[in-house]
């Protein structure tokens, strides 16, 4: 017997769990700035998420996803990625949004179930949130072969949990990205769980890397907690899309500290101890202690951090909650250049219904 194919999957860190570098850092990393910068942005993406469950728990929020835990995936993709790049979210990628220029306002404008939360003021080419599982992979297969017939030097970057490389929407993403050659980044958050499925039970597969393999090209393991690896691994990526080497797939191995969504319940499948521990794994401690012990990040900086990242998200939500509320056919605004005859129909009927109601009131 012959083999005819082989391959590797290698895993990358730089931070281990206790914020001590393992090997020696990338250029950016040995920046203090840049450091500074990178934990900024997971100190509000955390205070953000903590706003939000507090919104929703107070029945101000629609149903929200957490992040806690999984900051430096968020981050540091979004780090890695140039202004004219286009970002293709799942729900967890708050920290990637906020870099990119969404902001804290518009999130909560989106949770509240308000169109104006997915019409950024910046970030103009993004996409909006993507619910649905695995939907906006061939999205980004999309918008990837628009630049490639563009000649422009550009990516795309597709976000998605582990539960979404089991559909078959995003094997036939990867698919179609590999025969190709497009650019287009696929950033796994692998959070070990699919709501209430773990990791274990979706899927034979020894990584979830590996799914790059059959589509035909080269995925990796990052420590998903390591902020510095996963905009390392980003960046490299990225580069090599725009050049031309095709696509390329990130695994990032984090955890879910949080229920899956405030409508989720997490202790009823797994036990407080088994989460407890992931604690140990915290991103942000991980990169404070790093910076306390090599760039002197002294008390005084921490509290000004913890503050400034509190106050504007305090900010943010009271801008959201003194919002006032779109009419109920908004949702028929944001589709289509033009309406189709049926929905435009239906748009005039939510908007007639609206104004009988009012009318009713004032008599």
């Amino acid at each position: 017997m012959t083999a005819v194919a082989s391959f590797e999957i290698e895993y990358r860190r730089y931070l281990d769990p206790a914020g001590r570098p393992e090997r020696p850092l990338p250029a950016f990393a040995r920046d203090r700035d840049a450091l500074v910068s990178l934990y900024r942005a997971m100190v509000l993406t955390r205070a953000f998420d903590a706003k939000a469950i507090a919104l929703q728990r107070t029945g101000r929020l629609g149903t929200y996803p957490s992040c806690l835990g999984q900051e430096a995936v968020a981050v540091g993709l979004g780090a890695a990625m140039a202004a004219d790049d286009v970002l293709l979210p799942y729900a967890r990628e708050q920290g990637a949004q906020f870099l990119r220029g969404v902001t804290p306002t518009e999130l909560f404008l989106y949770w509240g179930g308000d169109e104006r939360g997915s019409d950024f003021g910046r970030a103009r080419e993004d996409f909006p949130i993507c619910v649905p599982v695995a939907s906006h992979a061939p999205h980004a297969v999309g918008v990837a072969l628009a630049f490639q017939l563009r000649n422009e030097r550009r990516a795309a970057v597709c976000v998605a949990g582990d539960g979404a490389t089991s559909k078959g929407d995003y094997y036939e993403a990867l698919n179609v990205a590999g025969a190709w050659r497009l650019p287009v980044v696929f950033v796994v958050t692998n959070n070990q769980w699919a709501i209430s499925l773990p990791r274990s039970a979706q899927t034979a597969a020894a990584t979830l890397a590996q799914k790059a393999i059959a589509a035909g090209f080269a995925g990796e393991q990052v420590d998903g907690n390591d902020v510095v690896a996963v905009r390392d691994a980003v960046h490299r990526a990225l580069s090599h899309a725009r050049d031309g080497a095709g696509p390329h797939l990130i695994e990032a191995i984090t955890y879910r500290l949080s229920d899956h969504t405030t409508a989720d319940n997490a202790s009823r499948y797994r036990d407080d101890e088994s989460v407890g521990g992931h604690w140990r794994e915290d991103p942000i401690a991980r990169l404070r202690v790093h910076l306390t012990a090599a760039h002197g990040w002294s008390k005084d900086e921490e509290e000004a951090t913890l503050a400034s990242c509190a106050a504007e998200v305090d900010r943010a939500a009271e801008e959201y909650l003194a919002t006032p509320p779109q009419p109920p056919e908004a949702v028929f605004d944001y589709m289509y250049e033009r309406l189709p005859a049926d929905l435009a129909e239906q748009r005039a009927a939510a908007a007639e219904a609206r104004a009988a109601a009012a009318r009713s009131d004032d008599g």
